[in-house]
């Protein structure tokens, strides 16, 4: 197992590797395997890339962010101009449905409000606006109602699982009520507890998914 020093080590050693951002301007404090994140950066973008980052690294057992970002002076756009963007973002892009989701942009902090039927378009949709000019933030409150609920989908996911985790999927317990998935159990990293959740979030019938694993390392 890492000790903390080792493991902020290799978080600075990825965050440097990363050409999306300046690692010089990201604060890393470690303890326990808890990562605390600090500094201020020039986009969300930039904020959202660094969080994917140290996830990447092994050995992490959670994120606390407390970056905040601060816009470059002629990067600054109106809440009306972040709206306009973000309404064509969303029109532009093949995985959103039309007219299904509606961003609200409140001192360059972007909310999307909506209904869709599968998360995919929902991820799509916070993508599509997560790298827009002026943006602060996002919130993503889609909410996934599928037409169709399965029966089975808890087998579904078991059977993803077994094609793309099978190791994990051998210590998980999988709970389907409704439309709902909860996950227990321990996974080794936070890759694998991401691709669990996806196999989860891919089973049709799915609106909430419920992320109870533990990062064992």
């Amino acid at each position: 197992m890492k000790t903390d020093a080792q493991l902020r080590d290799d978080i600075q050693a990825e965050l440097a590797w990363d050409p999306s951002f300046k690692a010089s301007d990201v604060g890393v404090i470690v303890k326990d395997g808890v990562v605390t994140l600090t500094g201020h950066l020039a986009s969300f973008a930039e904020k959202y890339a660094v969080e994917r980052a140290v996830q990447r690294v092994h050995g992490v057992k959670a994120v606390a962010v407390e970056i905040t970002v601060k816009l470059p002076f002629d990067h600054e756009r109106t809440d009306a101009d972040v709206a306009q963007a973000a309404e064509r973002a969303l029109e532009w892009n093949v995985l959103v449905p039309d007219g299904k989701i509606h961003p609200m942009v409140e001192k360059g902090w972007l909310t999307l409000n909506g209904e869709v039927e599968w998360d995919y378009q929902r991820r799509a949709a916070e993508s599509a606006v997560r790298t827009l000019m002026g943006v602060r933030g996002v919130s993503n409150l889609v909410t996934v109602t599928p037409k169709v609920k399965p029966a089975d989908v808890e087998k579904k996911i078991h059977d993803a699982l077994a094609r793309q985790a099978e190791r994990e999927a051998k210590h998980l317990a999988i709970t389907v009520t409704g439309s709902q998935v909860t996950l227990r159990g321990k996974v080794h990293s936070w890759a694998e507890r991401n691709a669990v959740q996806g196999a989860a979030w891919a089973a049709p019938g799915v609106s909430v998914v419920v992320n109870d694993l533990a990062v064992d390392n």
